[in-house]
């Protein structure tokens, strides 16, 4: 939902002095701005050049463009490299399709180390090993979204920490076989509650697209991560306490925080 708290979705996952972007919501390269002056240099507009996407629902790619277009004017001198499902490609051709006449004109007489920043490259992915640095290690796993062919999560493994963030996803054995005991596991949610207040067709929905606290409190159970951190919520009426109480009614007695702008774990 519109938030004016909560950009969306995007989530950075910051090891070795780099970071890593999963998802690109409205507002990323603001909140980017804003993660640098609160002492995060690693979230800077001009280091975000390696990024993943879940799938292509707009509230997670909404901001492709500005992670595109506004870091170039900062001084970004990288390539923007991006992975993801198949169709990623043809989403890239077309956003640069459209800023065509803006980047033709921002590109004259710029050296050529300036213009490296303005290349994007998309690379798709298909489940199994979707990347691999002297930094992290990264898995893709197909997660289960409704309607959607291909829809992503991403495993992280770093020297100190592994991460998995779920994207958008019914509840699946694979994201416990993802986690397995992961230290951090990234999770959308929305509340049993919401989910019992809403219209016929929005619960049919959310059941064949999204997981309830009931759902990942279960899930958690068999996945065991240290820390369950709750994010992409859905709905408006209840609260992070409600989200939290929820948890716990359902039988997760782990350690579970609610995401924040700006905040990490």
């Amino acid at each position: 939902m519109p938030d004016p708290s909560r950009s969306g979705p995007s989530v950075a996952v910051v090891s070795g002095g780099r970071a890593y972007l999963v998802d690109f919501g409205p507002g990323v390269i603001r909140r980017s701005v804003e993660a640098l002056d609160v002492g995060w240099p690693e979230l800077g507009p001009r280091k975000l050049v390696t990024s993943f996407v879940t799938h292509f629902h707009s509230d997670h790619t909404a901001g492709y463009a500005d992670l595109i277009l506004t870091p170039i004017s900062v001084g970004r001198r990288q390539p923007l490299e991006v992975y993801g499902p198949p169709g990623l490609a043809q989403m890239t051709e077309h956003i640069l399709a459209a800023y065509e006449m803006d980047l033709a004109e921002r590109s004259v007489g710029k050296t050529a180390e300036q213009l490296s920043g303005y290349r994007v490259n998309a690379h798709e992915i298909q489940p199994g090993l979707a990347y691999k640095d002297s930094v992290v290690r990264v898995q893709a796993f197909q997660v289960d979204h409704g309607r959607w062919e291909h829809a992503y999560g991403y495993r992280f493994d770093a020297a100190d920490r592994s991460i998995v963030i779920s994207g958008d996803t019914r509840p699946t054995d694979a994201m416990v076989e993802a986690c397995s005991g992961c230290d951090v596991l990234v999770h959308e949610v929305y509340c049993e509650a919401d989910r019992k207040r809403a219209p016929p067709r929005l619960r049919n929905y959310l059941k064949t697209n999204h997981t309830s606290t009931r759902e990942l409190a279960g899930l958690a159970r068999r996945a065991k991560p240290k820390l369950v951190v709750l994010y992409h919520l859905l709905l408006a009426a209840c609260t992070e306490d409600d989200l939290l109480r929820e948890m716990k009614q359902y039988g997760y007695a782990g350690k579970v925080v609610v995401g924040e702008d700006l905040t990490a774990h």
